[in-house]
């Protein structure tokens, strides 16, 4: 990360655009494999701004490696650029051989989940576990909280409602975060880009989000749903439906919590993600 901005990590080549990404931690034991974050899709978001409180307790056990997916933060922008679930996908792979990296373990949120359970059915063979938490990937009925996510025109009092609805715990909802989120949505690119991904009518960005439930199925990896009760953004159903057809999945709730589950639960989600990972 630069000093003037935590968002701003290393670069590497990824395809025909650099890929902003943030690279910490020590692989911990013979069999470790690094865990890659990827962020969700909302204003101004990278992968910074999704994983800085949980990216320096991860990093104490394992090799941890969060990207700006294409489009969003500060991974190079392409005139022109369609954005897609294949596009997504193709960026972790490059990731994955830019840095050598054979196999890894994904923590997928919201959107990125959709993107990490893709990859993992694309490329069975270089994941190992799979954590979805608040996860689309399925298809389900487009919810007011995602449709005004997707939605979003860039003012104050707009990202301070957004916000609202992202965290059930109102403390976390500040003035200055708001600010922060605020002017990070407004950075040059930030708002086209994201704009672009998700016109309207939205429900079909969703579906295109959604992987083939007979896929979903066959995966053998063992996975870990987590889902926070009071989600206003992807519905209860959707993590529901994800641990009915990943046979080798376990289930968890976080009472009083909305979407932002690693921001609102930090240490649980941490402990509950750590020990998952390294169960035998």
């Amino acid at each position: 990360m630069t000093k003037d901005n935590p968002e701003i990590g290393k670069s590497v080549p990824t395809g025909a655009y650099l890929t902003n990404y943030h690279d910490t931690g020590e692989v911990a034991g013979v069999d470790a494999c690094p865990l890659l974050l990827v962020h969700g899709s909302g204003p101004g978001v990278s992968a910074w701004a999704n994983w800085r409180g949980c990216i320096p307790i991860l990093a104490e056990r394992r090799r941890i490696v969060a990207p700006d997916m294409a489009g969003f933060g500060f991974t190079e922008r392409l005139p022109g650029q369609v954005y897609d679930r294949a596009i997504w996908c193709r960026q972790l792979l490059d990731l994955m051989t830019a840095l050598k990296v054979d196999k890894i373990d994904i923590v997928g949120n919201s959107f990125g989940g959709a993107i990490g359970l893709a990859f993992a059915i694309a490329h069975p063979d270089r994941v190992r576990r799979l954590v979805l938490m608040g996860s689309a990937g399925v298809s389900f009925p487009i919810t007011p909280g995602l449709d005004a996510v997707w939605g979003y025109e860039p003012s104050l009092e707009t990202m301070k409602g957004l916000l609202n609805i992202f965290a059930f715990d109102r403390a976390l909802v500040t003035d200055e975060l708001a600010e922060l989120r605020y002017r990070s949505s407004i950075q040059p690119g930030f708002q086209e880009s994201f704009s672009a991904m998700f016109p309207a009518p939205r429900q079909r960005w969703v579906d295109a989000l959604a992987s083939d439930e007979q896929l979903i199925g066959q995966l053998p990896h063992r996975a870990l749903v987590i889902h926070g009760r009071d989600d206003k953004i992807i519905p209860l159903a959707a993590s529901l439906r994800l641990h009915e057809l990943l046979a080798n999945s376990d289930l968890h709730l976080f009472a009083r919590c909305g979407h932002w589950t690693q921001i609102e639960r930090t240490s649980e989600f941490c402990a509950l993600v750590q020990a998952f990972l390294a169960a035998d």
